[in-house]
């Protein structure tokens, strides 16, 4: 296992030097600037490089194009001089021959661990020292709650003590606002279309977004997805309208129907901010202060909270503290393409190799899980309405919201037994709002458990009911829930394989006493529709009703 980057710091903070400002650092208050922009020497650089390294959704591609040249000219005009350096070669190697020319740099340090490892060798010779990125919410000090006993890390803990520390949502008196530190239970309603789901906006194309557009079509028309940069926010500007919008049409509704899924609407009342959000244009600060003066139920402003006070902070935490998930797993040697081949026919061609210092990243897989990543999550009809649904949605926009990541896309890829390694990269390839330190915690952490308990309890995996009861997917599908879905039988074989490595898991208590008085003749038909759903999706083919999937009437 290669060691993991250092991460020296500097304290230069001359305002007649350089400053490299990263992609995902694009707000005058982040690192370096945030001591003032007019008179500032600033660097942005556009790798090719680094935005093929991977065959990321074209929405991902003009996301960071159309947000760094438009903050390269907010920088101007706060009376900035900016370098935009283009190149389709590595970050490092412009970076590097723009300090042997200029001298030395300094950025606010890196949120992603594979930036960190490539620039390490500048940040050894002298030539780039980091300051501290004040983006963030919470410290390390506050990340010593959520480790338990054993070594894992649990986002409750975290969440708690950071609420108390803060002061968000407290009463005077240090109780919890509403009485209580979380309101999930209270998350769960179904969507039947009232309140009627609010359309995001839309940014009128300007030339620079169409100076993007250009780009995107003569530099990376490999890329996959569809693209529209009138649903793009690109300003600061814009960001701050997607914000407005949200606090106004969101989040009155969002809590009640946070984990609804539904056909009628990708979003429901979800923010969409992420994008955003993980590019540094809003600040969580600005976020988590706009949801408490809202107005909003507190079901619904805690339940935003949650997501970024809780769980944002904590995922970044857990990925820096298990070294992106190495830690006792293999490493992956390269970038994965995360099954480019199924779509395009042929395996993705990189602008150029990755500089050394980058890898593939963890591979871990507490369950041995190893299937190929069917071609259905790239947008071959699988036959199952919830899958092809989220699938197509996530090709089309770039987004989903959280449950049809976890309990759709990652519920059926941990059912499968997918290589927990290559849903990664899926995910990371096709979200415009995928990061290391968010979509590894998330994905190797939480939706396949490969992780083991080192930040969740148990697996997050569900049969048809739960598909049936949060939403509509269900109605128009070839399969019933209640009798003919084949998820049902794949969710008892999950069980059953993995029994062994579960049974001392005391989540999994109950619902493996049930798995053992399940009738030996069930157990037979269960593993037969595994192995028979595995091989159909893993050759890319349309599943269809079978006489294996059928269960007893009740």
């Amino acid at each position: 296992m290669p060691p993991a980057p250092k991460v020296p710091r500097s304290s230069r903070t001359d305002p007649h030097g350089w400053v490299l400002v990263l992609p995902d650092q694009l707000h005058p208050e982040v690192g370096p600037l945030a001591v003032g922009v007019r008179g500032r020497r600033v660097v942005l650089v556009e790798s090719g490089e680094w935005l093929s390294r991977r065959p990321y959704h074209v929405q991902r591609v003009a996301l960071v194009l159309l947000n760094q040249r438009a903050f390269a000219d907010e920088l101007r005009a706060g009376g900035a001089e900016v370098r935009e350096l283009r190149t389709g070669g590595s970050m490092l190697d412009a970076l590097r021959a723009f300090a042997a020319e200029h001298g030395p740099l300094v950025a606010a340090e890196p949120a992603e661990r594979e930036v960190r490892a490539e620039l390490a060798p500048l940040v050894e010779a002298g030539a780039l020292g980091w300051v501290p990125n004040r983006t963030w919410l919470s410290t390390a000090d506050d990340f010593r709650a959520a480790r338990t006993a054993a070594g894992g890390f649990r986002m409750d803990a975290f969440y708690r003590a950071l609420r108390q520390r803060t002061g968000i949502l407290m009463e005077p008196d240090g109780s919890f606002a509403g009485g209580r530190l979380s309101f999930d239970t209270e998350n769960r309603e179904r969507w039947d279309g009232i309140p009627a789901a609010p359309d995001p906006p839309r940014f009128a194309m300007d030339e620079r977004r169409r100076d993007v557009a250009r780009e995107i079509a003569e530099r990376y028309a490999a890329h996959p997805g569809r693209l529209d940069l009138e649903t793009l926010p690109g300003t600061r500007a814009d960001a701050e309208r997607l914000w407005t919008w949200a606090v106004g049409h969101c989040l009155p509704h969002f809590g009640p129907y946070e984990d609804a899924i539904s056909t009628r609407s990708t979003g429901l009342f979800h923010t969409r901010i992420s994008p955003a959000l993980n590019l540094s244009r809003i600040l969580p600060r600005e976020l988590v202060e706009g949801a408490l003066a809202s107005g909003a139920p507190i079901q619904s402003v805690e339940g935003f909270v949650r997501q970024v006070l809780g769980w944002r902070e904590f995922v970044r935490h857990v990925h820096a503290a298990t070294d992106g998930f190495r830690q006792g797993a293999r490493t992956a040697e390269v970038p994965g393409d995360a099954g480019f081949a199924a779509w395009a026919g042929r395996a993705w061609q990189p602008a150029a190799d990755a500089p050394a210092g980058v890898d593939g990243g963890g591979c871990p897989s507490h369950l041995g899980a190893a299937t190929q990543l069917p071609p259905a999550y790239w947008g071959k009809a699988s036959g199952l309405r919830c899958l092809d649904t989220v699938v197509a949605s996530v090709w089309d926009e770039a987004w989903s919201h959280h449950i049809t990541r976890l309990m759709v896309l990652g519920n059926i890829a941990s059912l499968l037994d997918v290589d927990p390694r290559a849903l990664t990269d899926w995910f990371w390839v096709a979200y415009m709002d995928a990061w290391d330190w968010v979509v590894e915690p998330n994905v190797l952490g939480m939706a396949t458990f490969a992780a083991g308990g080192v930040m969740t309890t148990k697996p997050y995996v569900a049969g048809a009911a739960y598909i049936d009861r949060m939403g509509d997917c269900c109605e128009g599908c070839a399969f019933t829930p209640d009798r003919t879905c084949p998820l049902t039988r794949l969710y008892w074989a999950y069980l059953a394989r993995h029994e062994a490595t579960l049974r001392t898991n005391p989540r999994m208590a109950q619902v493996l006493a049930s798995l053992r008085k399940r009738a030996p003749e069930e157990r037979s038909r269960d593993a037969a529709a595994f192995v028979h759903v595995r091989d159909v999706l893993v050759r890319g083919e349309r599943l269809e009703p079978s006489p294996t999937f059928e269960r007893p009437k009740r």
